[in-house]
């Protein structure tokens, strides 16, 4: 192995944060349709959510989650070796981005109120997490 190749511990680790991170993504779906059936009235059926995540922009938060599991999974399937330094920034960039914030861009901010809102969303928040662990650097 070269010393920018990556190592099997790394990729099974992205392999195990992205579907996390995909049931972290369902949880929130859930929770925007919810929020969404409150005010917008029922949602009845998979296309009719699908149209609404993909147009409807009381979904557009979501998006930033959806973007990062896309390019988890390319990385993943590309044809040439995988390095080490790209699927720790891929761990860093979702470590960043399951950062809630009432202050923060409005990910962050919806998925404080998410957090606030929904068991389910605090157990698939909480397995992420675990499952990042501290950042590359500060592991010793």
């Amino acid at each position: 192995m070269s010393s920018e190749e990556a190592s099997k511990k790394t990729i099974e680790r992205l392999k195990t944060v992205r579907h996390a991170l995909l049931r972290l993504h369902k949880m929130l779906l859930e929770f925007q349709r919810q929020e969404y059936e409150r005010e917008g009235g029922r949602v009845s059926n998979s296309y009719q959510l699908l149209n609404l995540v993909m147009h409807n922009e009381s979904f557009a938060w979501l998006h930033q989650l959806s973007e990062l599991v896309v390019q988890i999974d390319e990385i993943l399937d590309a044809e040439e070796e995988l390095r080490e330094a790209d699927l720790v920034a891929l761990l860093d960039q979702a470590r960043f981005l399951v950062l809630p914030s009432e202050t923060g861009d409005e990910f962050q901010r919806r998925y404080f109120d998410s957090l606030q809102q929904s068991p389910d969303v605090v157990l698939a928040h909480s397995e992420v997490v675990r499952l990042l662990g501290k950042k590359s650097s500060e592991v010793h």
